[in-house]
């Protein structure tokens, strides 16, 4: 399983569209509020109702845990101390882990980034903790993924995809979603 935790304040496009992408390839992902409650308000004063609230997470089963960013989202997700131990526990057991735009701070305040490249909106780059900042769109390191802002939320999405499903998976995605083509300027 998937899971992709959101905090009040989370940005919008960061959370749903790699959840959209990633249930179009056919993964297991579900929203987890950290909240305490089931419908979690973005950035933008969205109200979204998460699948699950974290005292739902079965951390045994998870695959990837991923962090959408947005302020105060990140934030939020770096003060909440039951996530940030299970983030903890689930990197040093080998497990995957995702963050787009501001939330790579969290890794960086944990230091898992040490070594190891990252990216994220600028003007975070100084909370990457031990990591070498590329600047890139999206930076994939082993099993660490990160995101650089809101317009990489597709190619963050795509690039978990390729993770579990394999490098060029999502291609049939990028097709069918008319990606390429607004890559290739068409």
């Amino acid at each position: 399983m998937i899971y992709v935790f959101l905090a009040t304040g989370f940005e919008d496009i960061e959370a749903l569209a790699p959840v959209d992408i990633m249930r179009r390839a056919g993964m297991k992902v579900q929203t987890v509020s950290i909240t305490g409650e089931q419908v979690v308000v973005s950035a933008h004063g969205v109200g979204i109702t998460a699948d699950i609230q974290l005292s739902d997470v079965d951390f045994h089963q998870a695959e990837m845990l991923v962090l959408p960013g947005g302020l105060p989202g990140a934030t939020n997700l770096d003060a909440c101390q039951p996530l940030t131990t299970a983030i903890k526990r689930h990197f040093e057991a080998g497990g995957a882990v995702a963050a787009i735009c501001a939330a790579p701070l969290v890794f960086g305040h944990l230091g898992i980034l040490n070594g190891r490249r990252a990216t994220c909106y600028p003007g975070f780059e100084t909370e990457l903790k031990g990591a070498d900042y590329t600047a890139a769109i999206v930076e994939r390191d082993g099993n660490i993924i990160t995101g650089k802002g809101p317009g990489a939320a597709f190619e963050f999405g795509y690039t978990i995809v390729d993770f579990f499903l394999g490098e060029g998976a999502s291609q049939p995605l990028r097709q069918g979603m008319i990606y390429q083509e607004l890559l290739q300027g068409e």
